[in-house]
């Protein structure tokens, strides 16, 4: 009976250890998703002010045989606009460049997990 419930006990945890580091994936890809889900929306922002740059670019070539100050002002939505979408994009690359692995957090635990067992049944042969 006392190896029955030991391989009983054994089996419940090595279950729970499981369910936990399910969860804990599931959280990883969900805050995955989300981060995809942004990256996709600011690199059409990114997408949306390169795209009014060469607009704004082609009305400055036209504008530029006008008599008036519309230079400076297209020169000023240019600059902002070419701007953000060069920060938009640079900021992207480097969020994108240095994000975590997937699922880094449950393989780390599950290598602890490994390790943990590895040295409780090393210990467990030297008694």
């Amino acid at each position: 009976m006392a190896i029955v419930d030991s391989v009983a006990r054994l089996a419940a945890t090595l279950i729970g250890i499981l369910h936990t580091r399910l969860e804990l994936m599931s959280v990883e890809v969900e805050e995955e998703l989300t981060r995809f889900s942004a990256y996709l929306l600011w690199s059409l922002v990114a997408l949306f002010c390169a795209g009014v740059a060469v607009l704004l670019l082609i009305l400055l070539l036209i504008a530029a045989f006008w008599d008036s100050y519309r230079m400076v002002v297209l020169l000023s939505l240019l600059a902002v606009f070419s701007g953000a979408a060069i920060g938009l994009g640079w900021w992207l690359r480097h969020n994108m460049l240095t994000k975590p692995r997937l699922l880094a957090n449950t393989l780390a635990e599950l290598r602890k997990d490994a390790s943990a067992l590895r040295g409780s049944s090393h210990t467990d042969e030297s008694l």
